[in-house]
């Protein structure tokens, strides 16, 4: 273990391929302290991450059971040996901790510590922070220290990676926010605007043509039917980050309540999904599909009761919406209920969409996609 083997160097490269492979930097910091523990053989490990002003702000230990790191209370501040490493921006390899001048000792229930290999981590001409390494059998090496300094240099380039995919995608998505504003201008708000100018010009005929007036309203009702349709197109498309979005059921008790506050009704919701399922596609278009089918029962069924039903079984989600309302006949044409838009969506995210209804019976809409 102590020797450049060919064994150990092949562990090495496969070791910071994996470090390298981490899209996200929680994930890419916990694999970094655990991979140098198993290139070294030390029996605890940790990540500490420098602030501005020099002290640690988060620390991650590998190694102790959580149970034990709640007995020890507070993680450490970046004193002693720990803070030798930050001060001087160097490696400290040590066998006894306790000898080192710098050493504070230990607080209250902290485990016995001797051998001791503290490597920065730099990110650029910066220190991000610093591994430590502790208790290994007959101590540190000077190959370990070779190992996982290589090791922290390989880390810290991931880290800048992260960093910068990270500031193309926050660019990216301030350029697709100013793209969907040019679209809101170009399309929805101007039919709405000419929604609105056709509803003033037809004002002179409420009284001398009630029935020409009629047709007009019914038209712009379907109008803007479709135009909030779309509207909540582009509201789906500026949704924030996946880990800052609400679950599936928060999200349909917010559409819900939204959709039947005015029209002083309740719709009865379950959901039997675990957390995370369907992925997030698939649940934009669920919420979607959803929304229009509660919306339709909402406006033209006269129902006294509504529900929606979502269940995840294996790799599909089964989606129900029914009411007990008018009902109507299926065989003729209802475009103005928005019945092919979601059929449409569901063929999109490839899945089955079926209908029932019978006049004065109610209507059943039956989906099911698949989980990702």
């Amino acid at each position: 273990m102590n020797g450049f083997t060919p064994q150990r160097i092949r562990g090495l490269v496969e070791a910071a391929a994996s470090v390298v492979g981490h899209v996200d930097l929680a994930s890419l910091l916990r694999s970094m302290v655990t991979t140098a523990m198993e290139l070294t053989g030390a029996r605890y490990g940790a990540l500490g991450v420098i602030g501005d002003h020099g002290m640690l702000i988060d620390f991650i230990p590998i190694g102790l059971e959580p149970d034990a790191v709640a007995k020890i209370g507070h993680p450490p501040r970046g004193e002693g040996v720990l803070g030798t490493i930050t001060n001087q921006a160097k490696t400290v390899r040590i066998d006894e901790i306790t000898d080192h001048p710098d050493s504070v000792g230990f607080p209250s229930n902290h485990p016995a510590m001797h051998s001791f290999l503290g490597v920065p981590v730099r990110v650029g001409d910066r220190v991000f922070g610093n591994l430590y390494l502790t208790e290994k059998d007959g101590g540190f090496t000077e190959q370990d220290e070779v190992l996982v300094e290589f090791m922290a240099v390989t880390a810290g380039a991931a880290i800048s990676t992260l960093r910068l995919q990270e500031r193309l995608r926050r660019a990216a998505l301030t350029e697709d926010r100013e793209r969907i504003a040019h679209d809101l201008h170009d399309s929805i708000i101007q039919d709405l605007f000419a929604v609105g100018l056709g509803l003033q010009a037809s004002i002179g005929k409420i009284e001398s043509d009630p029935g020409s007036m009629k047709a007009r309203i019914d038209d712009a009702v379907d109008r803007l039917d479709s135009t909030i349709a779309a509207l909540r197109r582009f509201i789906f498309d500026l949704q924030p980050p996946v880990w800052a979005q609400p679950g599936l059921t928060s999200r349909l008790t917010g559409l819900l309540q939204e959709l039947s506050g005015p029209h002083g009704k309740e719709v009865e919701l379950t959901v039997d999904c675990p957390p995370g399922v369907p992925d997030q596609a698939i649940a934009d278009h669920l919420i979607a599909i959803v929304g229009e089918a509660v919306s339709n029962a909402l406006r033209h069924a006269d129902a006294t009761t509504i529900g929606v039903t979502v269940r995840c079984r294996q790799d599909r989600v089964m989606v129900t919406v029914s009411d007990n309302g008018d009902g109507f006949d299926t065989s003729t044409d209802h475009h103005g209920l928005g019945l092919g838009n979601m059929a449409r969506r569901v063929a999109t995210a490839g899945g089955v969409y079926g209908l029932e209804s019978r006049q004065g019976e109610g209507t059943k809409i039956h989906v099911e996609l698949p989980v990702k």
